[in-house]
């Protein structure tokens, strides 16, 4: 991610075609959004599956209030 951010970066600055940018900066929302999956699923895996068996509530509160704020 960090890569294409810079190329982000350094194409503009460079006066890059807009469409050249447009590509990179789908890029870096691809990445973003197989780093968010990759979390959510680990989190799903292991910190929501112990919170059920221990009865906490709030793991799944506080994933509801983040997932309202992810997906909008």
């Amino acid at each position: 991610m960090e890569g294409h951010v810079r190329s982000v970066k350094e194409m503009t600055a460079d006066g890059r075609d807009c469409s050249d940018i447009l590509l990179q900066i789908a890029a870096v929302r691809k990445a973003l959004d197989n780093a968010a999956k990759l979390l959510l699923k680990d989190h799903l895996e292991s910190c929501v599956v112990d919170a059920i068996h221990h009865g906490e509530k709030k793991t799944l509160e506080d994933l509801n209030k983040a997932l309202e704020h992810f997906i909008r």
